[in-house]
């Protein structure tokens, strides 16, 4: 173990991703427990040590300790990883505010906005827990299965203070993770929400059957949008280029195991809001952010049309066919 890497990790949230890189710290040698929200959940995938829930088929190490208990949740952590999703984010961490340890830092795998206070997770972070914790976030094209897998991946650690981000680069890089730095907090966390709308109408593209043309140009136009937003947002235009701009959006937008790309899929094949979500245990987190953004664009007077259309199929009613027409028949512009 390098004297980069933090020793001592406590992950908060059981699901596919905290669950996958618990299993990577473990592989480390790095000291890793596990809480959740739920103890028989917990106990379950302790009992089995497979997470048959939200990532099944792999076995978790027996060294990775888990425990239900909120005050036992981060003693002795020299870091402590979020993994809970966005819009559960607030409750979890109020539960357990009077147990985080003082200046220990955090690293949010979060992505999404959250709806009403319109907060990226590391915002939600500091305003639950206060200014003085030291926050990043870890973001980039990750599946969990394929991460599970091993097969060759990229991650960015990102944080304003880029001595932060190099100590969770190391701790987090492996013989198949590479993990990148970046100071640009605001357009890691931005690129990683925003892109799971996008990933959304990919989905709904697959599910009429509108071609690979139509796709392409979805991502063309949907990285310029997220951008657009980005940069008014005090973002930095490189970041969405790399990574965990065009990375992680053209990742998620052709995985078949994208949830939410799969979920627009079921969406363009004809089913309800209701239908599509209850079709995974899983959180689809562009389906909340979506409404998000939408509110993010219009405080910002930021033109987004293919989240609007998004907006309108989830919320309004609009008719998929319909909302392909209006984005298809716009005003002629240059690009």
């Amino acid at each position: 173990m390098s004297e980069q890497e933090f020793s001592n990790v406590s992950i908060i949230g059981d699901g596919g991703m905290g669950t996958v890189l618990a299993m990577l710290l473990c592989e480390k040698g790095i000291t890793t427990r596990m809480w959740g929200h739920d103890a028989e959940q917990l106990a379950e995938i302790e009992r089995h040590r497979e997470n048959r829930k939200f990532l099944p088929g792999y076995p978790v190490p027996e060294s990775l300790v888990f425990d239900p208990r909120d005050v036992q949740a981060m003693v002795g952590a020299d870091l402590i990883v979020s993994a809970v999703p966005c819009q559960y984010m607030q409750p979890v961490w109020k539960r357990l505010q009077p147990h985080v340890p003082e200046s220990i830092p955090i690293v949010s795998v979060t992505k999404g906005v959250e709806n009403n206070t319109l907060r990226r997770p590391t915002e939600i972070l500091a305003a639950v827990l206060g200014s003085g914790v030291p926050l990043a976030t870890l973001s980039g094209p990750t599946i969990a299965d394929e991460l599970a897998r091993k097969l060759p991946a990229t991650a960015c650690a990102a944080a304003e203070d880029e001595a932060l981000a190099t100590r969770i680069q190391h701790t987090f890089t492996c013989s198949w993770l590479r993990v990148y730095t970046n100071t640009d907090l605001v357009g890691v966390e931005l690129a990683g929400a925003m892109k799971n709308v996008i990933a959304i109408a990919a989905g709904i593209i697959d599910g009429v059957r509108a071609g690979d043309n139509a796709k392409a140009a979805l991502l063309a136009r949907g990285l310029a949008e997220i951008t657009r937003l980005g940069l008014a947002m005090g973002a930095c235009e490189q970041t969405f280029a790399g990574l965990t701009g065009l990375g992680d959006l053209v990742t998620t937008c052709i995985s078949p195991s994208g949830r939410n790309r799969s979920f627009g899929e079921r969406i363009g094949q004809g089913q309800t809001l209701e239908q599509a979500m209850h079709a995974t245990e899983s959180v689809v987190e562009g389906i909340a952010t979506c409404e998000s953004v939408a509110a993010l664009a219009a405080r910002y007077q930021v033109e987004m049309p293919i989240t609007r259309a998004v907006y309108e199929v989830l919320f309004a009613g609009k008719p998929v066919r319909l909302a392909i027409e209006d984005l298809m028949s716009r005003r002629l512009r240059a690009e």
